[in-house]
């Protein structure tokens, strides 16, 4: 009798358990996945949620890049200890269709192994003057490996001048393995400068910067846990 009592109390924990880990991922972006898994299966839905390519909110430095959702956000996790490092902004459309712009101006690298991605340095961060940032922009190859990042940036691109506006490439679905695609989305992040000149690892959220001053949009999961973000007043 007590194995079964015992059987009992850990069934009776590991739902208490599970089901706090659900709630508190419901409260922490959950309603916001919800949206999105949704609108991935019916991309009709949410037509008033979708940015479009040069539209600046408020008085944000950065113009929006493409357009589509900006759906899952910086600081968002997927599976335990992994925190998202930047913004995925999703189309809706196939490989190769959606256009991608510099969201403000700077110097273009792309290395030469780099098939889906540029990074493009501003020397004077807008918002911290004197401080350079730089802003990461991937996913621009289809499943296989194919390049859609523009003709005009080859690899092994170095320090190309780019205006806000110009045409980087267009959004596809590579992961960095061919073959094992994901989603068609941008995933843009504002990356620290590592203090000798160049960029820090990506990859780790502490070596980028919330994007939400820059764009003027609610990109920040700590804070914006429930909605998809929009421009409430858009500036032309």
């Amino acid at each position: 009798m007590s194995r079964m009592r015992l059987f009992l109390a850990v069934i009776v924990i590991s739902s208490l358990v599970g089901g706090y880990l659900a709630w508190r991922w419901w409260a922490d972006g959950g309603q916001r996945s919800v949206q999105m898994y949704a609108w991935f299966r019916d991309n009709s839905l949410y037509p008033e949620k979708i940015m479009r390519a040069g539209e600046r909110c408020r008085n944000a430095p950065f113009v929006f890049p493409t357009d589509g959702l900006a759906g899952f956000l910086w600081g968002d996790s997927f599976r335990p200890g992994h925190t998202h490092q930047g913004v995925d902004i999703f189309s809706g459309t196939a490989p190769g269709v959606t256009p991608i712009y510099a969201a403000y101006p700077g110097y273009l690298t792309r290395l030469g192994d780099w098939v889906s991605t540029v990074i493009v340095r501003v020397p004077s961060d807008p918002l911290a003057p004197g401080r350079q940032v730089w802003v990461y922009y991937t996913h621009m190859a289809d499943a296989q490996g194919n390049s859609f990042i523009s003709a005009d940036f080859p690899a092994g691109t170095s320090e190309a001048l780019v205006e806000a506006g110009t045409l980087l490439g267009h959004m596809g679905n590579y992961s960095g393995e061919a073959g094992n695609p994901t989603g068609v989305h941008l995933h843009i992040s504002i990356v620290k400068d590592d203090g000798q000149g160049s960029f820090a690892n990506e990859l780790e959220i502490r070596n980028t910067y919330d994007p939400s001053p820059y764009f003027g949009l609610a990109l920040n999961a700590y804070t914006n846990t429930n909605e998809i973000p929009t421009c409430v007043e858009p500036v032309e």
